[in-house]
């Protein structure tokens, strides 16, 4: 080995030190999950799924994979493992099927538990402020 050889190895293992203190490992799997500001959560329609594999290639975290099972058309589906997903949205841009919906979450943030009466009212007072403008 030359000195250079061994500097580059030293740098490598280096690098993925470094990078590894900002991670931790998933329970179970061999895969590291990231702490992120943002996460996602993939949602895939299983009964349209083709498994045409295009959303495993364009995923960078390696969160999709196929399924050992079969859907209802007779093709494996795709399934996510929504703690590597990063919430990239790669994937349902390039599903030919639009099968694929990607959620952003932001853990820090708490969800604001709203009934469907509430909703409804603000819906209504919206559409009431864009019919009759204040001028």
């Amino acid at each position: 080995m030359t000195a250079q050889m061994v500097f580059t190895n030293r740098f490598f293992h280096f690098y993925i030190l470094q990078s590894l203190k900002h991670c931790h490992m998933d329970a179970g799997t061999t895969k590291v999950v990231k702490d992120r500001k943002v996460k996602g959560m993939v949602t895939i329609d299983i009964r349209r799924c083709k498994g045409c594999e295009l959303c495993i290639a364009s995923c960078k975290e390696e969160a999709i994979s196929l399924s050992p099972t079969i859907n209802n058309k007779g093709y494996r589906y795709a399934v996510v493992q929504n703690d590597l997903c990063s919430g990239c949205t790669n994937c349902a841009l390039v599903c030919p099927d639009a099968v694929i919906t990607v959620y952003r979450i932001r853990p820090g943030k708490k969800p604001v538990a709203l009934s469907s009466t509430d909703a409804k009212e603000i819906v209504r007072a919206a559409m009431q402020s864009t019919q009759n403008p204040e001028m």
